[in-house]
């Protein structure tokens, strides 16, 4: 796969969202290792650049620009377009990485902190597409959603997080439905937990009063997590091969489709994968 990828990848222009950390840089790097420009793009403009400054580049023209975004101003996601267009005359991809997860009970969330997972995973998302989409259709090239199991099966004591991640797939779909596909690839990509090297435990804040398992990666669900190297590269790999969806690990799809037809049964399964 990695000759093919590379024989791919080499000079195509990138748009990465979520680039300074977690899976956004790891993808970032990918590319970069297979001969792509990117545009890095992330809030925090000191953490994006010392994150590219420990990278790794192939030759000097392989660094990336670097583009302070905030996914959740139109404004910004316009500039972050423009600039890519300005820096490379042309645009074949854009990788949707920025978001966050959550944790609480369903029930004591306010409708603020609903209002701002789903303006920065999915409002976030579809501000970062739009201004991109006449160069990628141009260009024949990719949208690349960066979801989660979430989005298309709901876990308990996750917060807002499904309902911001559930609404990708529809976005994705719709894009495809609307959009040939010979003019537009569109994948959404469903993966478990990913592999962090700041540590398992990141909810501490918000999950006070929950079950210890919501405090882990995934709410607790029984998934080993993911190599982001690994999953990068089976990303890549999958916009080479024009998949409409990557879930991972693959025997989620079984749950996916449980669901539809026998939900009671699914809601059982998932509550005691929990446990």
């Amino acid at each position: 796969m990695g000759k093919s990828l590379a024989t791919y990848w080499q000079g195509k222009v990138a748009v990465v969202t979520g680039a300074s950390s977690g899976f956004g840089l790891a993808l970032s790097r990918r590319l970069m290792h297979y001969g792509a420009r990117i545009v890095a793009a992330a809030r925090n403009e000191e953490r994006l650049r010392d994150a590219f400054d420990r990278s790794d580049h192939a030759t000097p023209d392989a660094s990336p620009a670097i583009c302070p975004t905030d996914v959740t101003s139109a404004a910004d996601c316009d500039r972050l377009t423009e600039q890519a267009i300005d820096r490379f005359g042309r645009l074949d991809a854009v990788f949707c990485c920025a978001g966050r997860s959550d944790r609480g009970r369903l029930t004591e969330i306010d409708s603020a902190r609903y209002r701002d997972l789903w303006e920065l995973n999915f409002l976030g998302t579809v501000q970062t597409v739009m201004p991109a989409l006449p160069h990628l259709e141009a260009s024949s090239g990719h949208v690349v959603l960066i979801g989660s199991l979430a989005s298309k099966v709901a876990g308990p004591y996750l917060g807002a997080y499904p309902s911001s991640k559930f609404p990708l797939a529809a976005f994705a779909q719709q894009l495809r439905l609307e959009i040939p596909s010979e003019t537009l690839h569109v994948l959404l990509v469903c993966p478990g937990p990913i592999r962090r090297d700041e540590g398992e435990q990141r909810y501490e804040d918000r999950s006070s009063g929950l079950p210890e398992s919501a405090r882990r990666p995934g709410g607790g669900v029984r998934l080993k997590g993911i190599d982001p190297v690994w999953l990068s590269d089976r990303v890549l790999g999958a916009c080479v091969g024009r998949s409409i969806e990557l879930i991972v690990p693959w025997k989620v799809r079984c749950l996916m489709a449980l669901g539809a037809f026998a939900p009671r049964l699914a809601d059982r399964i998932i509550a005691r994968s929990m446990r």
